[in-house]
């Protein structure tokens, strides 16, 4: 049984939620988001919090209660706060620049790397080598900085890459000469 799924998902008080069946809609200052729920769990909203239970003793059931409890309370976070991940590129010739909806990068291939930004998602460029992604939705704010970190991850030898801000690259020391 989770113990995360027990606990109640306060509703803040700049969000507006409303469950119809599975489907839970959230809408704040940052945007608005919906997802839809399988069966397998229950859904109530009251006195200013949403509750999460299984509907069953299934496996599947209990399984699923905990991550759509996470998967809510995220929805009302974003549509409140949003969530923001920054990048920094390190390299030399290594920039990005902003061209409508599509992130321009030079990475060191012989082509130019374009990231189509989704809608609803906000993608700012400063000093061309600083990337901030940011929007409501947590997961698409993940799935786009992931994206752009995988056309070049930061190498261990010479740090050359595109970097998650905040997480640790292990440096490497290079051959010894004789």
């Amino acid at each position: 049984m989770s113990r995360i799924g027990k606990l109640p998902i306060p509703v803040l008080e700049k969000a507006n939620v409303t469950i119809d069946g599975q489907t839970v809609r959230a809408e704040g200052p940052k945007g608005k988001l919906e997802k839809t729920f399988d069966g397998s769990i229950n859904l109530e909203l009251a006195d200013g919090e949403i509750r999460v239970t299984p509907a069953d003793s299934s496996r599947h059931a209990r399984a699923m209660f905990g991550t759509a409890r996470s998967i809510i309370n995220n929805m009302v976070m974003g549509v409140v706060d949003g969530y923001e991940k920054k990048l920094e590129i390190k390299g030399v010739g290594f920039r990005a620049a902003l061209e409508g909806d599509l992130l321009d990068l030079a990475l060191g291939y012989s082509h130019p790397v374009k990231v189509k930004i989704p809608e609803g998602i906000t993608v700012t460029v400063t000093e061309n080598t600083k990337i901030s992604v940011s929007g409501a939705d947590k997961q698409i704010v993940g799935e786009i900085a992931a994206t752009i970190y995988s056309y070049f991850p930061a190498e261990p030898y010479k740090g050359k890459g595109v970097h998650i801000v905040g997480q640790y690259v292990r440096r490497k020391e290079g051959k010894k000469s004789a």
